[in-house]
């Protein structure tokens, strides 16, 4: 019988390969993406100094009440535009992006082109 390895182990191998090569610094910080069933979050961070600089999520009130589902394609749209504002407003024009493991298709891939279109670069 052929054993399938879980799909949150192959993720977290997935994501420990892709943090071997992306550095967040206080120049170009990373912005990280986690998405769960129901919500999507995302960081960035200075990963010298280990801070988080701002983050943003569809748990946040201003983000909810835009939304009718936390875990569809709108609600990482949403989430992109909030991040990269947020960003914006600390100065962040550059960021590295790490998709923490998961395809880059779908939400992930919304909110990567959301915080573009707000104004980030990478």
């Amino acid at each position: 019988m052929i054993k399938k390895p879980a799909r949150k182990i192959a993720r977290k191998k997935r994501h420990l390969r892709i943090r071997n090569s992306v550095q967040g610094t206080a120049t170009q910080p990373r912005l990280n993406v986690f998405r769960s069933n129901m919500h999507m979050y995302a960081q960035i961070i200075d990963d010298t100094k280990g801070h988080t600089l701002c983050a943003a999520s569809t748990m946040e009130k201003d983000i909810v009440a835009k939304l009718q589902k936390t875990s569809d394609i709108e609600a990482a749209k949403i989430v992109g535009e909030a991040i990269g504002k947020k960003a914006q407003a600390l100065g962040i024009t550059s960021v590295v992006f790490d998709r923490a493991g998961y395809k880059y298709h779908g939400k992930v891939q919304a909110l990567a082109d959301a915080a573009r279109e707000a104004g980030l670069k990478f």
